[in-house]
Order: structure tokens, then sequence, then C-alpha cells
């Protein structure tokens, strides 16, 4: 459900960007070339998404920082790349397409690479710690677990390492005294 949650303010924050950059790229096209507009409206609303994402989409609770969003940056330049190679493909096809034309192929383009965004920036930009701590869970143990779910001999468990541990003692061998005689008495004063 967490997910679901989080994918419906995907669509709603990097949606509703993406149909504003879709208006913005042709406009900037009147004055530069397709692709420069394309390319400085992407890194635009990447920015702008990256924290949103950071914000709200994912709950982080803080501001992305730059290592979030280099990592997003990753992500959008696929998404670049998709939109321009169907965009390219629409004028390869059709010299002269119309606006609408080209506005359907680019938000289709856009949309498909949206959602490949969302599972790379859900499961490996903004995952939190408790999604670390179930995928790592779940790889070693073959299980998941789920907060809803109630907890079976089969349900993996995580352990929080801030809480005191029970020492164990372990046995040690029996030591037999040792004589002092031979170097050591050599070397004591007497």
């Amino acid at each position: 459900m967490k997910s679901l949650t989080s994918f419906a303010r995907f669509v709603v924050f990097g949606g509703g960007t993406g149909v504003l950059s879709s208006l913005a790229v042709p406009l900037l096209a009147v004055l530069m070339p397709w692709t420069l507009s394309n390319a400085l409206v992407t890194i635009a609303s990447t920015v702008l998404c990256t924290e949103l994402h950071a914000r709200y989409t994912f709950r982080t609770g803080r501001r992305a920082g730059l290592r979030r969003h280099w990592q997003s940056a990753g992500s959008a330049a696929a998404a670049y790349a998709a939109t321009s190679v169907a965009v390219f493909a629409l004028h390869a096809i059709q010299p002269t397409p119309g606006m609408l034309t080209e506005q359907l192929v680019y938000l289709s383009a856009s949309g498909l690479a949206g959602v490949g965004r969302f599972v790379i920036l859900r499961l490996f930009v903004f995952a939190t710690g408790t999604d670390h701590e179930s995928a790592n869970t779940a790889r070693t143990t073959g299980t998941v677990n789920t907060p809803n779910r109630p907890k079976t001999a089969n349900t993996a468990k995580t352990t929080d390492t801030n809480l005191p541990t029970k020492a164990t003692t372990i046995p040690r061998p029996r030591r037999t005294p040792v004589t002092t005689g031979g170097l050591t008495a050599a070397l004591s004063p007497s």
C-alpha cells in the first residue's frame, strides 16, 4: 500500500512537472534546436522533481542532497534519451508532424520512462532504511517482513543493534600451575 500511495504522489508531482515540461520544450524549440530545449527543460525539471520526490513522494524528511540529485540525474538521462529517440523516430517517419502529434509522442515516451524512473528512485535512490532491511532480509532468508502480517516462525526478523546484548560466557580450558624454574628463575632478581 505504501508503494501505491508513493506512486500516486510520484504521478502527481512528476506528471505535473512533465506536463509543464512538455509545454515548455516546444516553446523553447522556437528559439533554439529541439534537442537543446529538451535538455534544458529536462535538467530544470529533474532538479525540481528530485526535491519534490525527496520531500513529498518518498517522504525522506529532508532535502535531496547532491548524491541523490546525481543518482536521479542518471534516471533522468535515460528518460531524456527515451523522449529524444521517440521524437526523432517521429520526425523520421513524418518529417513535419503537427504539434499535437509531437506532444502525444513526447508524453507517451515520458510516461513510459516515468514508470521506469519510479522503480529506480523507489528501490535505489530514495530507499529508506526499512526498505533496505526488508530487501536484505528477503535476499538472505527468502522471506519478507511485512508490518501488517503477524510474525510467524517463517517470517524474517530484524535485529536492533542498539539494544544491549546478553553476554555469552565462553568456557576456558583449565590451566595447570607453572613452576618457576629454569629461565624465569634465572632472570628474577634475588
